[in-house]
């Protein structure tokens, strides 16, 4: 059973960092995509990242405009979790941010803009103050 879990949310001042943990299981990570979204209060979802895993520890990552510079996805092979690392967050980064994996496709369909991940981890808080 594929199965997704976040962690690692909370609350930060503007600038702080946070690092947000999505555990893997029930699949092989080889040739997967993990795509990491948010949604905040009143808002749309958006992809923020995605994270193409070639093997577990080997993995190239995209960004969209708004996290770019700022925020970085990687996979750890010894915790087979997918991670994203935020620093200098402000206000506007405050939501819910959960982690997806589509299992099927290559590296070229691997974008935070897909509508095709199939499965989902039931999302983290981040909450971000000025």
């Amino acid at each position: 059973q594929v199965q997704l879990a976040e962690s690692g949310g909370g609350s930060v001042q503007a600038g702080g960092s946070l690092t947000l943990s999505c555990s893997l299981s029930g699949f092989t990570v080889d040739r997967t995509c993990i795509g990491w979204f948010r949604q905040g209060p009143g808002k749309q979802r958006e992809g923020v990242a995605a994270t193409f895993i070639v093997s577990p520890g080997v993995y190239t990552s995209i960004y969209s405009d708004s996290v770019k510079g700022r925020f970085t996805a990687s996979h750890d092979k010894y915790t087979n979790a997918a991670n994203l690392q935020m620093r200098s967050l402000q206000p506007e980064d405050t939501a819910e941010y959960s982690c997806a994996a589509m299992l099927k496709g290559g590296m070229a369909t691997c974008t935070y803009l897909s509508r095709d991940f199939a499965y989902w981890g039931q999302g983290t808080q981040v909450t971000v103050s000025s």
